[in-house]
């Protein structure tokens, strides 16, 4: 009950920020969808855009909604055959393979324990360990932004703004968001781009850039092939790559985070 009063809290604080700013910038036609999005701590609610704020939320409903991405657990992908990953997002535990090099990678993702191993052998010095650990979670930050990015639109550190009104390289006509990150991820300095659909409410295609003061981005690509996995929506299509294997599980074997 207490969680529950202050994610409705948290929603009613944010609908009178919402309402405030309207005065300045009508936006009737867009209202927050029925369920409720609760931002991560240390969103950055007052320095986005309410207009913004209300399309992530659309977007997390369209994808399945904020109770269904909270209750799917494990999420297993091939990131373009470089790694293949097995998530457990409710304890914070990733398996990653690297199958070119023969490594194993099993990490805590909050304490940054866990095992390497290297062609079937476990490694033992503490500083190799430490160094491809550190290296396995940074795989993973980048992997699960490739495939999850849609529901972390309102995760810890992010700024979102409206930037305009846009048709897509595919000719869809979309809103423009931009993120941008304080004091969080690998690299805090990126941005991102993201066209949300205005008919389907879904991330339709995104732009990479390095620094957040850069006019041009590294790269522009599609957002597609858009399936249903467990109880959730998840887009493989990058354009010319997608990412494979993908799937939720309801169960993995006991062992999958702990040994080979």
């Amino acid at each position: 009950m207490r969680i529950q009063f202050i994610k409705t809290l948290l929603w009613v604080i944010f609908l009178f920020f919402w309402v405030q700013c309207s005065e300045k910038k009508a936006i009737p036609e867009y209202l927050p969808p029925a369920d409720l999005n609760y931002p991560s701590p240390g969103f950055d609610v007052e320095g986005s855009d309410p207009l913004a704020i209300v399309l992530a939320d659309r977007v997390m409903s369209a994808m399945g909604g904020r109770e269904a991405w909270d209750k799917t657990r494990y999420l297993k992908w091939n990131f373009f055959d470089r790694h293949s990953l097995l998530w457990d997002k409710e304890a914070a535990k990733v398996r990653i393979e690297i199958q070119k090099r023969g490594q194993v990678i099993l990490l805590d993702l909050t304490k940054l324990t866990g095992k390497v191993f290297q062609q079937g052998i476990e490694l033992s010095n503490p500083d190799s360990v430490a160094f491809y650990l550190l290296k396995g979670k940074k795989i993973w930050m980048n992997d699960s932004y490739w495939l999850l990015m849609p529901f972390k639109l309102k995760d810890t550190g992010v700024t979102l703004t409206y930037v305009k009104e846009e048709v897509t390289q595919s000719g869809e006509l979309s809103d423009v968001l931009k993120l941008t990150f304080k004091d969080v991820g690998a690299t805090p300095d990126n941005a991102y781009w993201v066209w949300v659909s205005k008919d389907q409410d879904l991330i339709k295609q995104w732009a990479y850039f390095k620094h957040f003061t850069d006019s041009l981005p590294q790269f522009v690509s599609p957002w597609d092939d858009y399936k249903e996995y467990g109880e959730i929506l998840l887009a493989t299509g990058r354009g010319w790559r997608n990412l494979t294997e993908v799937a939720v599980l309801s169960s993995v074997p006991p062992h999958i985070f702990i040994s080979l």
